[in-house]
């Protein structure tokens, strides 16, 4: 049996250098205080041996992890996991993510916290303690925490919010959720819809309201009552379903409606289903985060597509170049998103 060959490590160049491990590390790094005679043999030892830094080695000058930790929502992940319904925001996540890291030589570590949690804080900093991350970035709700971002604050380390507009520290980044939704209701409003209604989501997610004024103002721009026309969910399919009932209940129900996520888009097409509602003859519908479910519905539903993907891997790109001291956009940084058309919306019958 061939004999597996030692792997070599930052030990092997530094002793075939004659150097020590910092200064193989702080040649890795490529740290502008090593000497370039110092630079060209310690080079000449990686190539000569076959070196591949590792993050362990890159560690060692203690300028930097190479490692940067995305959190997201326990309860809210976990969930979603167990219902195995096909929201893919956390592969959308690692997608974006990962891609930009590697493109860095960065690793990207995901980690569930509790937003509710009473010592939110204590979990934070034993993730920071034992990951030394070079940045954090924050999914809604944790970006809009106002302890999470306060402790955040006070740890000196680059942390992107995604979703949020602030107040406090951080790196603002945004999917342009206010627009969004002001889009989708311009576009039932160009096929002729007057009474569009609004199933909001969870008003523990800031991203909730700005959804509802982007759809208020695509109303007010066009003349058009809003009075009747909201109800309130929390992004289940559950309040989805409850919404729905709400608003097509009405003695004047309206000719479309707008969901602020795929599962209360579900939740509202399989009750119009069970009352004979036909989509989209009768009622429209469009949905947000546009994931791998509603491609399939009968009929497949037009969506506001969510630029998760897009927006993560630039929350990576923001805090690597925070690391560098490069200049970061001042204010709020927005990755727009776009609609996705499908077959569930047409002219009101």
């Amino acid at each position: 049996m061939a004999r597996r060959r030692q792997a070599v490590t930052i030990k092997h160049v530094a002793a075939d250098a004659g150097v020590s491990l910092q200064t193989v590390s702080r040649v890795i790094n490529k740290e502008p205080s090593v000497r370039p005679e110092m630079q060209e043999r310690v080079q000449a030892s990686i190539d000569r041996l076959g070196y591949v830094p590792s993050i362990a080695a890159q560690r060692m000058s203690g300028s930097r992890s190479y490692l940067i930790l995305a959190i997201n929502d326990r309860e809210r992940t976990i969930a979603d996991w167990r219902a195995r319904q096909g929201t893919d925001w956390v592969d959308q996540m690692l997608l974006g993510g990962m891609l930009k890291c590697a493109e860095h030589g960065y690793r990207m570590i995901f980690e569930l916290v509790d937003t509710h949690d009473d010592h939110v804080e204590r979990e934070l900093a034993a993730a920071i303690a034992a990951l030394q991350p070079d940045g954090i970035i924050l999914t809604p709700p944790h970006s809009d925490n106002p302890r999470i971002v306060d402790f955040l604050g006070k740890q000196k380390i680059p942390f992107v919010r995604i979703g949020s507009h602030g107040p406090g520290p951080g790196i603002l980044l945004t999917m342009g959720d206010k627009q969004m939704a002001e889009d989708a209701t311009r576009y039932l409003i160009e096929r002729g819809h007057e009474r569009i209604g609004f199933i909001a989501g969870s008003p523990e997610y800031r991203l909730s309201s700005r959804r509802v004024e982007g759809w208020r103002k695509a109303m007010d721009a066009a003349g058009l009552s809003t009075d009747g026309l909201l109800a309130e969910g929390d992004f289940s399919f559950a309040s989805g379903e409850q919404a729905a009932a709400l608003l097509l209940g009405r003695s004047a129900p309206p000719s479309a409606i707008i969901a602020s996520n795929d599962q209360m888009a579900l939740a509202t097409l399989e009750l119009a289903r069970a009352r004979g509602i036909a989509v989209p003859e009768s009622l429209s519908l469009i949905s947000f985060d546009n994931t791998p479910l509603v491609h399939f519905t009968q009929p497949p539903l037009t969506a506001v597509d969510q630029p998760i993907a897009e927006t993560v891997s630039r929350a990576v790109d923001l805090i690597i170049r925070a690391q560098k001291g490069d200049e970061i956009p001042a204010g709020v940084t927005t990755v727009n998103g776009s609609l996705a058309e499908r077959a569930s919306v047409a002219a009101p019958g």
